[in-house]
């Protein structure tokens, strides 16, 4: 009779069910698929700015959902347009996929992005920003649920 040996063989067999179980953990959530996007993209759904955006600004989500962590969108405006000041309640990362953007944040010398130019925002900064003489596509990837708050100008 071994009956010492039934402890030692319970942690193997514990140990063996932890494994198997982490494994399958991991192996779904590794089973999304991957995506691929381009700027203009048939297959985008684009949706409105809030209201305080320019006319013609639009957003599409690319990966999330917006109301949740992580979400990843394009952002569109018009050639020209000015982005008022507002704050995100996330930090954002981003990268300016087309046209040329000057973005001012409070307290800081003005920044121009060009294509591929990788910008980072801190969370509750105020910010504005202006799209040069072409249409501007900018990627941004929000830590936090998505938003937009206008900071009303004194």
């Amino acid at each position: 009779m071994k009956i010492h040996n039934q402890p030692a063989q319970l942690k193997v067999y514990s140990f063996l069910l932890l494994l198997f179980f982490s494994c399958w953990v991991l192996a779904q959530e590794t089973s999304e698929n991957s995506i691929t996007f381009e700027k203009n993209d048939s297959n985008l759904k684009w949706g409105p700015c809030p209201d305080f955006m320019p006319k013609g600004c639009n957003v599409a989500v690319l990966h999330g959902d917006p109301a949740e962590r992580n979400a990843d969108i394009f952002f569109k405006v018009p050639a020209n347009s000015y982005i008022p000041k507002h704050t995100h309640t996330s930090p954002e990362r981003m990268i300016l996929v087309s046209g040329e953007m000057e973005v001012i944040y409070e307290g800081e010398q003005p920044q121009t992005l060009t294509s591929g130019s990788y910008a980072y925002g801190p969370a509750n900064k105020v910010h504005s920003a202006k799209c040069g003489d072409s249409p501007c596509v900018l990627f941004i990837a929000f830590e936090d649920p998505v938003d937009a708050v206008l900071v009303k100008e004194n």
